[in-house]
């Protein structure tokens, strides 16, 4: 008897330990939001119409389910990450820089946590802007602090995915010393809604929309760095934290957006982020 009951508890502990892996391999969708003016973190169910709300930060471990639900559709979404640094990568896809041949290391710069903005919310066009273009990408948010990782650990310190648009206004791209005001202006950065964990990114579809038009597509494969080389490329100067959000590059050509306008940024199987162009007031 004492036998079989040994036996009895080593196979539970195996299907516990079973169970446990089984559901860190599960894709989670979480989204940040607000109601009430209150921001929390939840996760969609029910095909995207449901939040369950969770208390905590999603980064730290510390989130836990309150037991409330709330509608999808009656949320302010937030950009669903909690950066200290936002990196993004340019010229990462040949169909993007045309003739000219690739850089020798991927092309870095920095956007900043205030210019992320959520799902359908405003991308405002500054009074003195002229010609704003979107930009179309993939996003990855950071889970564990990387620095100076390998390619092969990327994977392992990486979060999720989600939507973004590296929205760029190019008069003052080329104008500037540098890209503060090009690409970091308030609400430059719109990205998610959902943050989706367990995704493979390197087998992932981009389509971009201007109106309704799809106007970019591409895939993850085509990319001139891969994922894990930009992140591990800038972990080698600059330590990436929890939360922390790295755009990829865009594909394609580029063009204007005006007030008025809506873009969407489609990651089949993953997530859809629209925003909306809105002049500023004056």
């Amino acid at each position: 008897m004492r036998t079989n009951r040994a036996v009895g508890v080593v196979c539970a502990a195996a299907v516990l330990v079973w169970a446990s892996s089984a559901l860190a391999q599960t894709q989670v969708r979480y989204v940040k939001y607000e109601v009430g003016g209150r921001a929390s973190w939840g996760i969609l169910e029910n095909n995207d119409t449901t939040i369950r709300e969770l208390q905590g930060s999603v980064f730290d471990g510390s989130a836990k389910p309150t037991g409330k639900t709330v509608k999808a559709s009656e949320v302010k979404y937030l950009a669903p990450a909690e950066p200290k640094k936002v990196i993004a990568a340019g010229l990462n896809y040949r169909s993007h820089i045309g003739e000219a041949s690739p850089a020798k290391y991927v092309g870095l710069f920095a956007k900043f946590p205030t210019t992320l903005t959520g799902h359908d919310q405003p991308i405002i066009y500054p009074a003195d802007a002229s010609v704003v273009h979107y930009e179309a990408e993939i996003c990855v948010v950071m889970g564990k602090r990387a620095q100076n990782i390998t390619e092969a650990q990327v994977k392992d310190h990486i979060f999720g995915v989600t939507a973004c648009n590296d929205v760029s206004e190019r008069g003052w791209q080329k104008a500037d010393l540098q890209w503060f005001r090009a690409k970091a202006a308030d609400t430059f950065g719109p990205m998610g809604p959902a943050l989706v964990t367990n995704v493979d990114y390197n087998k992932l579809q981009l389509i971009g929309r201007h109106n309704g038009k799809v106007v970019q597509e591409t895939t993850t494969d085509l990319l001139i760095f891969s994922i894990n080389n930009i992140v591990s490329y800038t972990s080698r100067y600059v330590t990436l934290e929890p939360g922390d959000v790295v755009f990829t590059g865009t594909p394609g050509t580029t063009y204007a957006m005006k007030p008025g306008d809506t873009f969407e940024v489609e990651i089949p199987g993953v997530t859809t982020l629209r925003n909306p162009i809105v002049a500023a007031k004056k």
